[in-house]
């Protein structure tokens, strides 16, 4: 996303400027009305089918229906799988835990609060985020369930009600899912890229050739960077790809992204520009078309020529810019040769398919959210039952659901929670309660209705992470009101307590997961931003072990944490634009800063990760001796730059030596080293030292920036 304060008009009022914020969020893109459709036939079936055949926690299925990832044919194909492994371990595990917890009171309340902290650690660590979120929500919505006053019996028939009615939604998802994508195949990761890449080139191609940018390409390149990539990266984070494939296409997609936010804070400039720059634009949309060609075709891109002469772009430095970011992207592919080698399977360089992420232990922020999501479950659990109030139970499954979309929460986030359940539960879900639902007689009325509010609340989900989660609390509160019975609902004393229970779960995740250890999105995005710069100068160090093993797990371990981090600041920049205060356009500034810096960063990530090899003395990386030794010289002069730029970034003195110079002499070692009689100078080893140029020219990049 680029800057908002870029984008929208600075003298707007707030009237004009929700006009403009709601029309770049509504407007239609290429697959949004494809995606609304299938959410949209999804949900009704499951409508149709639980009020048909009177099937319970109908409301729920619907729900899941409506909100399960969509974001890869690969996750729907493993959906079946997953439905039966995930929901049958949730089953076994309430009716365990009813046979030893049920009959004591104090017992439950230790089983419910290590439950609840057990299910949200899991939606944060877990590597199936599908398979625990499923898992979760079973769990969530039949903990009200065994608190009632009805036989045993009854609670387990409705705990098999809830895993059959929630499979059926799932198993309905799916098979929509699997007939869509039979119909219209589509890459979820390249296939955006390539259009974002398209309409880059349109409008550098209308600078080069000293014409205006058209509005349709100032509409589409505003409404990309105004998106963001957080929906690509997500679908690449859940993806089946190997490891390699994985991080490789991150930086790629963080520098299409910010490729993307230039070109829409340049499509307002004048077209009037010297030849020479002219014919550079031109150069540069060329290329631009050339890499788009060949990441559709599984090709690696070739690498781009940066000119050196920054005089010839002075009039117009944003293109510049563009230049310097389309360079990086060839560089992201160390060592790889085809990108169609890479098939949605398990790579044989990975570890074992893992049930939690490597840095599960290691990273706090899993344990935290974990914290975080239990102790608001557990004080509406407290709640609604020390009030013997079971109607406003739905504020325990609300913390739930609204948790699935707070990882990296924000300020937005807040204000979307409460007018999202005051719009489906006050206005629509009583309101049709008190002017439509007495006026219908037939299934087919209600179906009307409820395809006109998933219609438009599947619209509003689909927009950026700045308006979807909106969407998302309207289609909950309107759900769980109207479709939880097998008639048409008139009764306000049901939709009160359940609108009760909503804002009482919103609150309560207010207070207390948005608050506890919480800080602004700036400040977090700088914090992640400098622990990352500390792990990179840490894993310059590694491996710490002679045991390949432990060696590799440790790898495994900073790799997805360093990662993780990488999109974590790129979706914390997202909450900095809505945030306000005196500090607002200082926290502007080092947004764009960030993610600029953010680029180079991962860059330096890949390069590292290729090094490593090296350094571990793997099969087909081994080094000589004298190489050995100057290589862990210059992994701590590295190692030690890092942690001078992150100690510079917290406001403390850097006295790290000149990283450049160390380089030069190591290189000059090498270089003797090379020349001796009794030492083999390999192509790996010359290899090994363009690594190093090219962690030279990164780290002296940021060095310099910073």
């Amino acid at each position: 996303m680029a800057t908002l304060a870029q984008l929208l008009p600075k003298s707007s009022s707030p009237l004009v400027w929700l006009k403009e914020f709601l029309k770049e969020e509504l407007v239609p893109y290429p697959g949004r009305s494809a995606l609304v459709a299938r959410m949209t036939i999804a949900a009704t079936i499951v409508m149709l089918l639980t009020m048909t055949f009177r099937i319970p926690y109908g409301a729920y299925a619907a729900i899941f229906a409506l909100t399960i990832s969509r974001e890869s044919a690969e996750a729907t194909a493993k959906d079946a799988k997953t439905i039966i492994v995930a929901f049958s371990l949730s089953v076994l595990y309430v009716l365990i835990g009813a046979m030893f917890f049920l009959q004591d009171p104090n017992l439950r309340l230790i089983w419910v609060a290590v439950t609840l902290f057990v299910v949200f650690y899991a939606l944060s660590a877990m590597t199936n985020f599908t398979a625990a979120a499923r898992f979760g929500y079973l769990v969530i919505i039949t903990i009200p369930l065994w608190d009632l006053q009805i036989p045993a019996e009854s609670k387990i028939e409705g705990t098999l009600w809830a895993f059959g009615a929630i499979s059926l939604g799932s198993l309905i998802t799916v098979a929509v899912e699997r007939i869509y994508a039979e119909v219209k195949a589509c890459d979820l990761i390249l296939h955006p890229l390539g259009d974002r890449l398209a309409v880059t080139q349109e409008l550098l191609n209308c600078y080069g050739g000293g014409l205006s940018v058209d509005e349709n390409t100032k509409d589409r390149i505003t409404h990309f960077a105004m998106v963001g990539t957080s929906a690509i990266r997500r679908t690449l984070e859940r993806s089946a790809y190997p490891r390699a494939y994985r991080e490789q296409m991150g930086a790629v997609i963080a520098l299409v992204g910010r490729l993307v936010d230039i070109a829409a804070n340049a499509a307002n400039l004048s077209s009037d520009l010297p030849d020479n720059a002219r014919a550079r634009i031109r150069s540069l949309a060329a290329y631009i078309r050339t890499i788009r060609s060949d990441l559709l075709n599984g090709n690696v891109p070739a690498l781009f020529e940066l000119h050196n002469e920054a005089q010839l772009m002075a009039g117009a430095p944003l293109f510049a810019e563009m230049e310097k970011t389309v360079s990086l992207i060839p560089e992201a592919f160390v060592g790889t040769l085809s990108l169609g080698d890479y098939a949605p399977l398990q790579s044989s360089g990975d570890p074992g398919v893992r049930l939690f992420r490597a840095d599960a232990l290691s990273n706090s922020e899993h344990l935290k959210f974990g914290l975080r999501g239990c102790f608001a479950a557990s004080v509406c659990y407290l709640l609604y039952n020390g009030k013997a109030w079971p109607g406003i139970s739905t504020a325990i499954t609300t913390c739930f659901l609204t948790a699935l979309s707070t990882i990296g929460s924000s300020h937005q986030k807040q204000l979307l929670r409460i007018t999202g359940a005051i719009v489906g539960g006050v206005l629509l879900g009583i309101g049709a309660e008190v002017f439509i639902l007495p006026g219908l007689d037939s299934i087919a009325g209600f179906t009307l209705l409820f395809l006109a509010v998933t219609v438009i609340s599947a619209w509003i989900m689909t927009s950026s992470p700045r308006l979807s989660y909106f969407g998302v609390q309207v289609v909950v509160a309107f759900y769980l009101i109207n479709l939880s019975e097998f008639a048409v609902q008139t009764s306000l004393v049901l939709a009160r307590d359940r609108v009760i229970g909503i804002l009482l779960g919103l609150l309560v995740m207010w207070l207390v997961f948005d608050q506890l250890w919480s800080v602004s999105a700036a400040m977090q995005m700088k914090g992640t931003f400098i622990s990352n710069l500390r792990l990179l100068a840490q894993f310059a160090r590694e491996p710490i072990f002679d045991d390949l093993r432990k060696a590799s797990e440790r790898s495994y371990s900073f790799r997805e944490t360093i990662n993780s981090n990488l999109d974590r600041v790129r979706d914390l920049s997202g909450g900095v634009l809505l945030e306000f205060g005196p500090s607002r356009e200082q926290d502007l500034a080092l947004r764009e800063r960030i993610i600029r810096w953010q680029t180079q960063v991962r860059m330096l990530f890949l390069t590292e990760i290729a090094l490593w090899k090296y350094r571990a003395q793997l099969p087909g990386f081994e080094l000589p001796k004298a190489l050995v030794t100057q290589q862990r010289q210059f992994d701590e002069g590295l190692a030690s730059t890092l942690e001078g730029l992150a100690d510079r970034l917290e406001g403390r003195s850097s006295k790290s030596p000149s990283f450049e110079d160390s380089v030069a002499h190591h290189e000059g070692n090498a270089e003797v080293c090379a020349k001796a009689p009794e030492q083999t100078f390999s192509d790996r080893d010359s290899a090994l030292l363009s690594l190093r140029r090219r962690i030279q020219n990164l780290t002296n990049s940021l060095t310099q920036e910073i």
